[in-house]
């Protein structure tokens, strides 16, 4: 027979208000959108080196448990980059950094 597992910590830590994941920088909703994607957490972990895919597979597990308040962050997330982004574009509204990556944004699609 096989010991009972002892409790697991999710790798999650909030930092400046961002949920990282591990001892990374890669936030959680870099890697649920790659999840979303249909990637799996082997892939997902080698698509950020920083992670090790043993944290990955918590983090999914931790999703699937808890979507709804996971979702509700990242929608939050996003709310507020949208928020930033709009208020960067109206105190530089001629930057050409700007132009630059909206035409390489438009170019790839």
């Amino acid at each position: 027979m096989i010991p009972m597992p002892a409790a697991v910590d999710v790798p999650l830590r909030t930092e400046e208000g961002v949920i990282r994941v591990g001892k990374s920088r890669v936030t959680l909703e870099a890697v649920i959108a790659d999840f979303h994607r249909g990637a799996s957490p082997d892939e997902i972990a080698t698509h950020y080196s920083a992670l090790n895919v043993s944290d990955v597979y918590l983090v999914i597990g931790y999703y699937l448990r808890n979507r709804e308040a996971v979702d509700e962050y990242i929608r939050e997330q996003e709310r507020l980059a949208e928020e930033a982004r709009r208020a960067y574009e109206a105190d530089h509204p001629n930057d050409p950094l700007h132009e630059r990556l909206i035409a390489a944004l438009n170019e790839r699609l």
